[in-house]
């Protein structure tokens, strides 16, 4: 913990601040805004008494729920060091005055790079190659090349997208330059048009994709959307993609479908439950890539996150609140 002592200055409890920094960026920006606490990790038991004497919060993933925030008296502003904010319990915090902003749009790009960098180890099959030339295979073998087994070319093949938000729309451009036919489905397809994407219905979507990423955000009325129904009706040789969240997917039926090989594979940043402690359905099915929903992650990614925080606390200091996400108060 690093904190600077200055009176008569705002206090600044960071609460989680080891995913958002864990080291290679600097909080000195922040620091020089108030009296600020930096804590790498923050149990529900310890939240009480490091932000008991502040008045601007800053949280990644810790719960401020009701009985959180009635421990909280001083808390003005809580900064949720992300797009997501359902760990925020924003109706109290609306009854209590305390203002709740977030960030969005600082990974767009990183989040698009993933899901190209998931896509191609599932069709070039990188490290399993390497593996194999390491093995010695590559020595014994009796051409000059050889593959573990059929590659298939992007340029030509369609990618569907789930949620055609900023990330999505960047995974179409980025789809598009690899040579691929783009399709979409989106709550709002006449404003967020771009030329040469298609909007299709969900069941097409399925049924037309070779490669299927998923953008939306999570809703109630979305949660298990991939189910079987709609993963039955995709192409035995397509990938499904998730740097979304764990929670579109019912996992169940996501394994079953690998397993019967209704689709080649699929390679996910995001479970259902983050961390797995209780293990998962999927750890072990066949042709699924998991990586630890980090997609976003880049350093660029938190830098940009970092200074919109920053920007965020200046704006409450100065009381013209930006980037609410409590418009009542």
């Amino acid at each position: 913990m690093a904190t600077t002592k200055k009176a008569g200055r705002p206090k600044i409890v960071v609460l989680d601040g080891h995913t958002l920094n864990p080291g290679d960026l600097s909080w000195n920006k922040l620091r020089a805004m108030g009296q600020v606490s930096i804590f790498e990790h923050s149990t529900p038991e310890e939240i009480p008494e490091r932000a008991a004497p502040a008045e601007i919060i800053l949280v990644n993933k810790a719960v401020i729920d009701e009985a959180q925030l009635g421990r909280l008296p001083l808390l003005k502003c809580i900064c949720v060091t992300a797009s997501g904010y359902n760990n925020i319990n924003v109706e109290q915090a609306r009854q209590r005055q305390i203002h709740v902003c977030n960030a969005v749009g600082y990974g767009t790009d990183s989040v698009a790079q993933h899901v190209f960098a998931l896509l191609l180890e599932l069709t070039n099959r990188v490290q399993a190659h390497h593996n194999s030339v390491q093995a010695g295979h590559w020595g014994r073998s009796r051409d000059f090349c050889y593959t573990l087994g059929s590659i298939p070319e992007l340029s030509g093949k369609v990618m569907g997208i789930y949620g055609f938000g900023r990330i999505g729309q960047r995974v179409a451009t980025i789809a598009q330059a690899f040579g691929m036919e783009v399709i979409a489905t989106h709550k709002h397809p006449e404003r967020d048009a771009q030329p040469g994407v298609a909007f299709a219905s969900l069941e097409t979507l399925f049924e037309k994709s070779d490669v299927l990423s998923l953008h939306a955000p999570l809703t109630k009325e979305n949660a298990g959307i991939v189910n079987a129904s709609l993963l039955n009706r995709m192409k035995p040789t397509a990938y499904l993609i998730n740097t979304g969240r764990g929670a579109l997917i019912d996992e169940a039926a996501l394994k079953i479908a690998l397993k019967k090989g209704h689709l080649a594979g699929a390679t996910l940043d995001v479970l259902s439950e983050e961390p797995p402690r209780n293990g998962n359905l999927l750890l072990d099915a066949p042709n699924c890539l998991i990586t630890p929903h980090m997609a976003w992650a880049t350093r660029e990614a938190r830098q940009r996150l970092l200074d919109i925080t920053v920007e965020n606390v200046k704006a409450f200091l100065r009381g013209e609140p930006i980037n609410s996400v409590d418009w009542a108060i």
